[in-house]
């Protein structure tokens, strides 16, 4: 795989509608705008997380070499699990990145397609990510399925992924129309996507989560994002 920085896509930015009208925490439907900024093309991978581990000294996540898992030397090209928010925000330090803001990261997920449940439409197939529906009884390999429009890969499917903000439920009903980032404080962290054990729901485009940042998961994992200088 390439190196991280090398990863990225320039997301050139613009005005978008976030969330979605059925109830829950995606509503209201709000419009926001996005500045440029870069976000990788894949999850970060089991081979990029143990180069930083080898040379920051950081644990290897907790999963590490549970085959059940694919977390291990034995499968380089698989996205990492088994790491907290506060290890995704350590590795993002060591290699002067960032995690997307929960505004970045569904503004990038859909692709260009305004409206759409899925980066890939408005429907889920087991041809179109690797969710429970797929069978696979596990992440695979990044890139293994068709990307979005914006090149991304797995923004639905294959590892949830955590993003920068802190959650709140009604966060949606006061959010900022420029550049968003979260609340000030909060108890959990937003997670985003469907990984490869959720249903075609937690999947949406829109669907939000979250989680203590010192969670280990053995279906979440992230990826880099960095400000368009």
């Amino acid at each position: 795989m390439t190196s991280p920085v090398d990863d990225l896509i320039l997301i050139r930015g613009g005005m978008f509608l976030m969330g979605d009208e059925s109830p829950g925490d995606h509503a209201p439907v709000h419009e926001v705008f996005i500045e440029p900024f870069y976000i990788q093309r894949y999850e970060v991978t089991n081979d990029e997380y143990a180069s930083f581990c080898r040379e920051s000294g950081h644990r290897l996540p907790f999963f590490w070499e549970m085959a059940g898992f694919r977390c291990g030397p034995a499968y380089p090209d698989h996205p990492v699990v088994g790491v907290s928010w506060r290890d995704a925000l350590a590795y993002t330090d060591w290699c002067s990145m960032r995690l997307p803001t929960e505004a970045e990261w569904e503004y990038a997920a859909r692709g260009g397609l305004v409206g759409r449940h899925f980066p890939c439409g408005d429907s889920l197939e087991p041809a179109h990510g690797n969710f429970n529906k797929s069978d696979q009884r596990g992440p695979l390999a990044v890139g293994s399925y068709p990307p979005n429009g914006f090149g991304l890969y797995d923004m639905q499917g294959n590892v949830v992924e955590w993003v920068a903000d802190w959650y709140a439920p009604d966060y949606y009903s006061h959010s900022p129309a420029a550049n968003p980032q979260g609340p000030e404080s909060g108890r959990f962290r937003v997670i985003r996507g469907g990984g490869w054990h959720s249903g075609a729901t937690c999947n949406r485009v829109n669907y939000r989560n979250a989680l203590p940042p010192n969670w280990l998961d053995f279906a979440v994992g992230f990826r880099c994002a960095s400000d368009f200088d």
